[in-house]
């Protein structure tokens, strides 16, 4: 039933929907679930080509059972600023975590976006986050080494400590840097068109390739800037 525990069957039915190439949304039409539920469960369990019913069966009824033992007070979601509903708030984390995931990025990676991008201060620091996601502070480290080689976090110096920081238009400065990337891919595609020869089918190849991806690096970084002149707001200052 709906909100309750998926059944083995109903994972089998989501393997088969996945086979058949159905996007989430109608496979959570036909089992009348949540579509973030069915996010949530493949992503989870390997992924769209990775996923397998029984296996994910099996390691959700594992996880279940290691969480038999009741669990500390303090596991509860902290009081929230603002009035927000703390429960509302963990689920909607949950929630663009699982989405983060699916669109590419690793899971501990996508977990600390999220939970810098769900803080008002928009910073934070290892420890915090460290506590906040109940990871150690080198899987923090790591996380946020990846993101920033994608230009979605920055660090700041704090005394002895680092704050990690996602600036208010974290999305045009990701854009950038793809654009950034694409076109890097655009140039090396070009270099190989001499090595292989412009007459020949794979110079042919890569010169196709240098031309479609320099006309999409430079639709993005113009579509980013533009979006950012016209759509950009300042958030509201913080209350002391």
């Amino acid at each position: 039933m709906p909100g309750g525990r998926l059944t083995q069957q109903e994972r089998r039915q989501i393997a088969r929907g996945l086979g058949d190439g159905l996007a989430y949304a109608e496979i959570a039409r036909q089992l009348d679930r949540p579509t973030s539920t069915i996010t949530r469960e493949v992503t989870r369990n390997g992924g769209p080509v990775g996923y397998r019913a029984d296996v994910a069966h099996r390691t959700t009824e594992q996880r279940a059972h290691r969480r038999k033992a009741p669990a500390p007070r303090d596991t509860r979601p902290g009081p929230q600023p603002h009035g927000r509903d703390a429960e509302a708030v963990r689920a909607y984390e949950e929630m663009l975590t699982t989405v983060l995931t699916a669109s590419g990025a690793p899971l501990m990676m996508s977990r600390v976006l999220a939970a810098l991008t769900l803080s008002d201060t928009g910073s934070l620091t290892a420890g915090e986050l460290a506590a906040h996601l109940k990871v150690s502070p080198a899987s923090v480290s790591k996380a946020v080494a990846f993101l920033e080689t994608q230009s979605m976090v920055r660090r700041e110096r704090e005394g002895r400590r680092e704050r990690y920081v996602v600036d208010d238009d974290i999305m045009h400065q990701s854009m950038m840097a793809s654009a950034h990337s694409t076109a890097q891919l655009a140039a090396t595609a070009r270099d190989g068109v001499p090595v292989l020869g412009a007459d020949t089918a794979a110079g042919t190849r890569l010169e196709n390739m240098a031309r479609y991806l320099d006309f999409v690096s430079e639709s993005i970084a113009r579509a980013a800037d533009q979006a950012r002149a016209i759509l950009h707001t300042k958030a509201p200052d913080n209350p002391a």
